[in-house]
C-alpha cells in the first residue's frame, strides 16, 4: 500500500497575521528563557552540579537555559534503562509506535511558532530558516510514522507449494543519537524518531550549543505518550560520555550528524568489538560537504547568481548542503560574479529576532574564529570581492563573503568552512567544470545551472554527489521529496527522509514454515 505524503507548508510572513503570531511566540519564548533542564532517564529527572549554559549567539550574554550535564555514571544508567525498555517497546505494535509520532507532529504543529522562536533564540536562525526547520521536524515525524506502517508487514518474497516464506524487519536494540546544532530540531527529531518508531530505544545526546530545543522535543514525546525509558535525554561532553557510549558493548547502533573529524572518529571506534559485545555496531553518519554550484555558459545568469547567493548564505552558510563553491564558465564568469556581488550587497545581517534580517550570527566563538581565519586564508589565495569582516562584540556576526579568482585546489575550494563564505573559480569548459565539481573529498550536494540538455544528462551521471539539483539552489531538500545524504567523506549516504532510511535502524528476518 502506498501512503500519500505531503510536506508541512512553510509560513508566509508577508501575511500580517502570521507575522503577528510569530512575534507573540517570540515574546512567550523570551519569558521562558533561563529555565533549568535536567537529564531525563526513564522519565526520571536528574539535576547535576556540572551544567551546560546555552547562550543566544546573537546576544551572547543572554542565557537560553541551564542544562544538566550527564556524566558516565548517568550514561550507564541511561543505557541500562534503555536496555530494559527495549524488551517491551520492540514488541509494541508498529502502528502504535507510529501513532506516538503522529501525536508528536500534531503537538509541534500547534506550537509551530513557539518551536521556531526557540530556534531563533538558541540557534540564531532567521524567521524563514527557523520556520523551515520546524516544518522539517514535523515532516520527519509524519513521514517515518507512515513508512513504519508500510514496513510493518515486511516485504513480499516467494513461497513454494507446501511452504510459507516471510521477510520481515525487527528492531536492532539501543541506539546512541548524536545530533548537530545547525538543524537542532529537524535533524535531532528525525534521527530520534526514525530509531524510535522502528522499535529501538535511544540515548539522545544533542549538540551542546542547542540542548534546550532538544529538551523541548523530549517533553513533546512524553506528552505524545512515548513510554518512559524509550528516549533518554543525556546532554554532555563528547569526550566523556560520547566516546563511552560509542564504545559500550551494549550499543547496537550510532546515528551521528556533524563534522567529518568526529564522524570518522565514531566510525573507527564503533568498529572495535568490546568484551560482552556480540554484534557489529551499525553507524549511520552524515558528515558535511564542500558543495558546488556549477554555472554553464548558456545558463540564465540571473538565476545563477541568485542560486549561488542563496546556497552560500542561507543560515550564514551553516548547512552541510551550503554551496560554498561557485564554478563558472570563463565566458560568463565576470558577469555572474558581479551579479552575485550585487545581490550580496543587498543582504541584511543582524539579530534574527527581527524579520528584516536575512542573516543572523554563526553559532559560537569557536565557529567565529575558524571562519574568520579562513577568510584571511581566502584573501591570500584569491581576491576579496565583498564582506570579509566580523563583529563578535555582542554576538557572532560575520558579513557574507565572496572570494574570487581561486585556484581549484585552493584551501578555500577544498576545506569545509561552515560559514558565510563562498569561493569563485573559473572553468574552461564543461569537462573542466565537472572535474572541479568532483575534486573534493566530499560528495553531498551540488547544483548545475544550465539550459544545455546534453550537459544536464552528463551531470546526472558524472556529477558525483548524493543530492544533485538543476537550475535551483543546492540546499533545501524536503522530506519524502529529495531524500538527503551524500557520498565519500560526506558520510554513509543514509538518505534521511527517504524510503530506505528506516531499514537502517532494523534488521531483516526470513522465516520459512513447512506445511
Amino acid at each position: 500500500m502506498t501512503i500519500i505524503y505531503k510536506h508541512e507548508p512553510f509560513t508566509d510572513f508577508s501575511i500580517e497575521k502570521n507575522k503577528q503570531d510569530f512575534e507573540q511566540a517570540l515574546v512567550f519564548v523570551q519569558s521562558e528563557l533561563g529555565k533549568e533542564y535536567p537529564v531525563i532517564i526513564g522519565g526520571e529527572r536528574f539535576k547535576t552540579e556540572e551544567q551546560i549554559l546555552s547562550f543566544n549567539p546573537a546576544v551572547k550574554k543572554e542565557v537560553i537555559g541551564t542544562v544538566s550535564k550527564a556524566n558516565q555514571e548517568l550514561a550507564e544508567k541511561a543505557m541500562q534503562t534503555a536496555l530494559t525498555s527495549f524488551k517491551s517497546w520492540s514488541n509494541q505494535d508498529p502502528e502504535e509506535r507510529a501513532t506516538v509520532l503522529f501525536r508528536a507532529a500534531a503537538i509541534i504543529r500547534r506550537r509551530k511558532h513557539e518551536f521556531s522562536s526557540y530556534l531563533v533564540k538558541e540557534a540564531g536562525k532567521p524567521w524563514n530558516e527557523a520556520d523551515a526547520d520546524t516544518a522539517e521536524a514535523i515532516d520527519f515525524l509524519e513521514y517515518y510514522a507512515r513508512q513504519m506502517i508500510e514496513l510493518s508487514s515486511g516485504k513480499e518474497v516467494q513461497s513454494r507449494t507446501g511452504e510459507i516464506n516471510k521477510y520481515t524487519y525487527i528492531p536492532l536494540g539501543v541506539g546512541v543519537i548524536i545530533s548537530p546544532f545547525n538543524f537542532p530540531l529537524a535533524i535531532m527529531a528525525g534521527t530520534a524518531a526514525a530509531a524510535i518508531v522502528a522499535g529501538n530505544t535511544i540515548l539522545l545526546k544533542p549538540a551542546n550549543t542547542t540542548p534546550v530545543i532538544a529538551a523541548k522535543f523530549v517533553e513533546v514525546l512524553e506528552e505524545a505518550g512515548l513510554p518512559a525509558g524509550v528516549m533518554n535525554y543525556i546532554p554532555g561532553s563528547g569526550s566523556e560520555i560520547g566516546d563511552y557510549l560509542v564504545d559500550h558493548p551494549k550499543t547496537r547502533f550510532v546515528s551521528f550528524t556533524g563534522s567529518r573529524e568526529v564522524g570518522c572518529r565514531i566510525y573507527e571506534r564503533a568498529a572495535k568489538v568490546h568484551p560482552g559485545q556480540n554484534w557489529l555496531k551499525r553507524v549511520i553518519a552524515e558528515m558535511g560537504g564542500k558543495d558546488t554550484v556549477v554555472v554553464d555558459c548558456d545558463a540564465d545568469l540571473d538565476l545563477a547568481a541568485i542560486s549561488i547567493v542563496k546556497s552560500a548564505f542561507g543560515y550564514s552558510g551553516q548547512k552541510c548542503s551550503a554551496g560554498s563553491r561557485a564554478v563558472v564558465h570563463q565566458d560568463v564568469y565576470d558577469e555572474v560574479l558581479e551579479k552575485a556581488v550585487a545581490l550580496t550587497k543587498e543582504l541584511t545581517i543582524g539579530n534574527p529576532a527581527r524579520l528584516s534580517h536575512y542573516m543572523g550570527p554563526v553559532i559560537d566563538q569557536a565557529s567565529y574564529k575558524k571562519i574568520m581565519k579562513y577568510i584571511e586564508i581566502g584573501k591570500e589565495e584569491g581576491k576579496l570581492r565583498i564582506g570579509g569582516e566580523g563583529d563578535d562584540s555582542k554576538g557572532y556576526f560575520i558579513q557574507p563573503t565572496i572570494i574570487a579568482d581561486l585556484d581549484e585546489n585552493a584551501r578555500l575550494m577544498q576545506e569545509e568552512i561552515f560559514g558565510p563564505v563562498v569561493g569563485f573559480c573559473k572553468a574552461r569548459d564543461f569537462d573542466h567544470m565537472l572535474e572541479i565539481a568532483n575534486n573534493t573529498d566530499y560528495g553531498l550536494t551540488g547544483a548545475l545551472i544550465s539550459n544545455n540538455r546534453h550537459h544536464i544528462q552528463r551531470a546526472k551521471k558524472e556529477f558525483h554527489v548524493g543530492n544533485l539539483y538543476f537550475n535551483r539552489v543546492c540546499t533545501g531538500a524536503i522530506v519524502g521529496y529529495q531524500p538527503f545524504g551524500g557520498f565519500n567523506m560526506s558520510g554513509t549516504d543514509s538518505k534521511a527522509g527517504g524510503p530506505d532510511y528506516l531499514i537502517l535502524h532494523m534488521q531483516a528476518k526470513t522465516t520459512s514454515e513447512t506445511l
